[in-house]
């Protein structure tokens, strides 16, 4: 399992939005379909037996897809970045995403790459598309973080905690030389990788879009010491802290989750699933033994 998984926020086309990613990228797959509980209800809203999760990979890349409800949008603040090796790919891809969504960037040729573009789909997702070398981008889906608006500027202070908080590694940088309105020096285009997953940043002045919870990064910890750690790290925004959703200093918004509450959720075991989201669902930060035991039927006292 990845170890950062890319988790998208829908209304309620979830499921039909992963077939259609899934559709246009050769490679790729259905995963685990996940189905909302009666526990719960008073807080996540959703008709019990309605679709909550669908996991999916497209090509190398695992993603997660969620209803959750008309709480949040896509922004172009976070984008999914693809890097297919076939100009064909490339197409038909756009094609696909384009109908009924709107283009940011043309697919043409630019400084950085010869076939390239820029949309938000018909959810109001934000993909990246370009042509080029999967092995040298690292994998198929690159998530990409562009901090504008309040968050312009501070895309190297994001990096340097990101790099202390998740071990992430600065492979390259490109950096505004100042002939535009960014400031000489700020990060135009930088490359990170955490845990060999890669993640880009950008920032522009120009940008107002904010990050918001539809796009969100799953961290999937071993245990409760490295998720108590990246809580500590990661979370700035108190209000924004709800069953292991964070919000970090600049607005990005991550889930800290242990891995085994994913293999939970999709065990099959349908009254362990009802006790499960019973108690995640009343807790900020996931206390994974608690978790465990409500799963197995074990008396859960509220802390």
């Amino acid at each position: 399992m990845q170890k950062i998984t890319p988790h998208l926020w829908y209304d309620s086309d979830a499921e039909t939005a992963a077939r259609t990613y899934v559709d246009l990228v050769a490679g790729s797959a259905i995963g685990s379909v996940v189905r909302y509980p009666e526990a719960g209800r008073e807080i996540h809203g959703r008709e019990p037996g309605s679709v909550m999760t669908v996991e999916f990979r497209l090509g190398d890349t695992g993603l997660i897809a969620l209803n959750g409800g008309p709480l949040f949008q896509f922004t172009h603040a976070g984008s999914l970045f693809v890097t297919l090796e076939d100009r064909a790919a490339v197409d038909r891809l756009w094609e696909g995403l384009i109908e009924g969504g709107r283009e940011l960037m043309p697919l043409d040729r630019y400084e950085w790459g010869e076939h390239y573009g820029w949309l938000a789909d018909r959810w109001g997702l934000s993909w990246q598309v370009c042509l080029g070398s999967r092995a040298a981008a690292g994998r198929t889906i690159t998530p990409s973080l562009l901090f504008g608006g309040e968050a312009a500027g501070r895309a190297q202070e994001a990096i340097d905690l990101y790099a202390s908080a998740l071990g992430a590694r600065l492979e390259s940088v490109m950096r505004h030389d100042g002939s535009g309105r960014d400031p000489a020096g700020g990060v135009r285009h930088a490359r990170l990788t955490i845990d060999g997953q890669p993640l880009t940043i950008m920032e522009s002045v120009t940008s107002e879009a904010p990050f918001t919870e539809a796009f969100s990064l799953l961290v999937n910890c071993e245990d409760q010491a490295e998720i108590d750690r990246l809580w500590s790290a990661l979370s700035a925004v108190p209000e924004a802290e709800a069953c292991g959703w964070l919000k970090d200093r600049f607005g990005v918004s991550w889930q800290i989750a242990p891995r085994a509450l994913g293999e939970m959720m999709t065990s099959g075991d349908r009254a362990g699933v009802e006790r499960l989201t019973a108690a995640f669902m009343k807790m900020k930060k996931l206390d994974l033994a608690t978790l465990e035991r409500a799963f197995a039927g074990a008396a859960v006292v509220d802390s």
